[in-house]
């Protein structure tokens, strides 16, 4: 199928049918697999035999999803993780060495912000930041011993959108390894790997399941650094669950349909509030009023699913908008069929300083809206009743 389109390449990658000749891949929730003879596990322990052996290595379920991953990305090889932040974690351990250094956007996630702060310098593997509205200062930033340039496009939660092609000949021309997290995106609106990313970073919790039910993680990219993930992974066990990989599996068949129509909506929410009296700002990629509208054009397919707003009163205003929510969930997960709305401040970025917030544009009074797949009339008229309280 070298020449299938996206959605029937989510569909159609499967693994082998077993002699029942199921239509549907089954589950196979096994800890572990049998062996032929002694000959067979001797040859299967060296890898001179491509099989799987034990479910912390690979599984039937986890390595169909893995594939659908690397075809929809266009990646060599990959890994699937129990979450998104164990495949960020894994992939800095595998490919790091203490006395190394990091590059990356100051635009970042909590937990990621977290690893690079407080964790990765016990090892003393230390980070130096760039905003990302500063990409031609990035080369000051980069030391003899830099090892790895790292990226969200968009960003979370704030919606920013980076130059992944000029990132790309940054790395290229440092030999840097190029890191992006693709979570707000999906394969299905962009594919880093084209704009020169060694390593793409999913967080399969969000759209790629898109139905809140399970959590899990991959990164895929070129085979020589996959092989230094997959050795570190299988040795200390951060593996996705055969049950969470099939789920997985089975949400990117309909990724395409649910992320155009998560888009669609999404959209015209970010419309509404632009035009709405209590709302000082509105960032979504697709909006002709963000910073890097062309750019995102450029790059993605389309703008994604989450809307960032400010709202006038701050922090206040902002909780008095949430507390009169009837429809929206309120909950700290993003890429579900149900509309969520977060407060990054209190919430997913609480551990930043303010000093530190502000500097990525989180305000006391930003909110994230993660535009779920309800009718975007009901969608719309939540948010109409809800700022009513500002």
């Amino acid at each position: 199928m070298s020449n299938t389109k996206f959605e029937t390449n989510a569909i159609r990658t499967q693994m082998e049918r077993s002699e029942f000749l199921e239509h549907s891949t089954p589950l196979h929730l096994t800890s572990s697999f049998i062996f032929e003879d002694a000959e067979d596990m001797r040859a299967s322990f060296a890898e001179e035999k491509e099989r799987n052996i034990y479910s912390r290595f690979t599984n039937p379920n986890t390595s169909e999803f893995v594939d659908k991953m690397c075809k929809l990305e266009g990646a060599e090889s990959g890994y699937a993780f129990a979450t998104g932040m164990a495949a960020v974690f894994s992939t800095f351990a595998a490919l790091l060495n203490a006395g190394d250094h990091i590059v990356s956007a100051r635009s970042i996630f909590g937990s990621t912000h977290t690893l690079f702060t407080k964790f990765l310098p016990k090892w003393n593997i230390e980070t130096s930041y760039f905003k990302v509205e500063d990409v031609d200062k990035i080369e000051d930033l980069i030391q003899p011993n830099t090892k790895i340039l790292y990226v969200e496009s968009p960003t979370n939660p704030a919606v920013d959108i980076l130059d992944l092609e000029l990132l790309g000949k940054i790395a290229k021309k440092h030999k840097l390894i190029f890191i992006i997290d693709n979570c707000f995106a999906t394969p299905y609106l962009q594919n880093p790997i084209n704009y020169g990313a060694d390593l793409v970073i999913h967080s399969a919790t969000k759209l790629i399941d898109g139905q809140g039910r399970v959590l899990g993680g991959a990164t895929v990219g070129r085979a020589d650094l996959m092989r230094e993930i997959y050795l570190f992974s299988r040795n200390t066990g951060p593996a996705l669950s055969p049950f969470n990989a099939w789920i997985l599996s089975k949400s990117l068949e309909t990724l395409g349909v649910r992320v155009d129509r998560h888009c669609e909506n999404a959209l015209k929410v970010a419309e509404f509030l632009e035009t709405h009296d209590e709302v000082i700002l509105v960032k979504y990629p697709f909006l002709k009023s963000h910073p890097q509208y062309e750019l995102a054009k450029k790059q993605m397919k389309q703008g994604g699913n989450v809307v960032a707003f400010e709202v006038k009163g701050g922090i206040e205003a902002g909780r008095q908008f949430l507390n009169h929510l009837k429809m929206l969930s309120l909950s700290a997960n993003l890429g579900d069929t149900r509309s969520i709305a977060t407060h990054p401040a209190s919430t997913t970025h609480s551990k930043l300083s303010e000093e530190d917030r502000l500097e990525v544009g989180i305000s006391d009074g930003l909110v994230r809206i993660s535009v779920g797949l309800e009718h975007v009339d009901d969608i719309i008229n939540d948010l109409k009743q809800a700022l009513e309280y500002v």
